[in-house]
């Protein structure tokens, strides 16, 4: 009698723990949630996930509040979801440099392998190569071989060791023979307005903040390093086309802590999907220079794989261009 009691109450156990995750799954979300961006405000992860953030919440039906947690070229906001609640609540919005920053810097307090749970993939276009207005070049083909000659004395803005506007200043430097004076700042949206001002004289910048101020006049665009025009940009040449040997195309993707439930992580690629499905959001990413990913890469699957292979690539690159490691403090 007592092994039969044992045994309905082990089989109503089971039951129970069958029926929680669903349950737990229906409840998702159950609070308003947080997106980190590691950037500061108004540059171009700020642009697109502020984006996101309103189309997801509508979905999800919870208010997605972003929060710019700017610092360390980005590993500040990796730094604190990683020590988020693995509940879904808290997400980050990231791009390339997430993968580069384990071979840039030491004391990440995080192992970018382990701590991240890929949601999925967002958007991916090139970097627009631009400069203050006063500077002599007038087009791509006068811009290189000055800046080339004259390196040394020009100061290229990026938004932090391991940003994408770093990165693209190391291939730069890298195609061009030559080392600029860098500047760092807390994101490119500060750069950028440095860089209009006239502060510093070339930028690297993502298409989504750079395009803006071109079509407005405020900089000058010299070459795009993706391998086709952007077509908001017609008459700015690809960098290979203006005889450089740099390309470069940089991609946003969402992540949770680890440890977050599959249900949880399900419901937000849904909701994912659901914002790069919107024509609205199609429509703001080509006025900015840049386009989701094609939906065969939408799955929490294609975004893991293509994560792994960008840390090993950018182990590779920045070890061929002399790139040491720093502490990340």
């Amino acid at each position: 009698m007592i092994a039969k009691t044992t045994r309905r109450l082990a089989l109503a156990g089971l039951l129970a723990l069958g029926l929680a995750a669903p349950a737990a799954a229906q409840g998702f979300p159950a609070k308003p949630l947080t997106l980190i961006v590691p950037f500061a405000a108004g540059g171009p992860s700020d642009v697109i996930a502020r984006l996101l953030a309103d189309h997801m919440g509508r979905t999800l039906g919870q208010q997605v509040v972003v929060e710019n947690i700017a610092g360390a070229g980005g590993t500040a906001g990796a730094k604190r979801l990683a020590a988020s609640d693995a509940d879904g609540h808290t997400l980050l919005i990231h791009h390339l440099a997430l993968a580069a920053a384990p071979s840039l810097y030491n004391n990440l307090g995080y192992d970018t392998q382990t701590a991240f749970a890929p949601v999925g993939l967002v958007n991916t276009g090139p970097m627009v190569v631009a400069g203050k207005l006063a500077l002599p070049p007038v087009d791509a083909k006068a811009f290189f071989p000055f800046a080339k000659l004259q390196a040394d004395k020009l100061t290229i803005a990026h938004a932090g060791i391991g940003s994408n506007a770093h990165l693209c200043a190391v291939l730069l430097s890298q195609a061009l023979g030559a080392k600029f004076t860098q500047v760092a700042y807390r994101g490119t949206g500060p750069a950028m307005n440095d860089l209009v001002a006239g502060q510093v004289d070339v930028l690297c910048d993502q298409s989504t903040t750079a395009v803006p101020q071109v079509q407005g006049d405020k900089v000058r665009a010299y070459a795009v390093t993706s391998s086709e025009r952007l077509g908001v940009l017609p008459n700015t040449p690809t960098a290979r086309e203006a005889g450089t040997d740099l390309e470069m195309t940089i991609w946003h993707g969402l992540y949770a802590p680890k440890a977050t439930p599959a249900a949880a992580l399900d419901k937000l690629n849904g909701a994912l999907k659901a914002a790069l499905k919107d024509p609205v959001v199609l429509e703001r990413f080509k006025s900015v220079g840049t386009s989701a990913f094609p939906e065969s890469e939408w799955s929490r699957e294609a975004h893991a794989k293509r994560f792994g292979s960008e840390i090993s690539k950018w182990a590779t690159s920045l070890k061929a261009a002399g790139v040491t490691q720093q502490n990340v403090n």
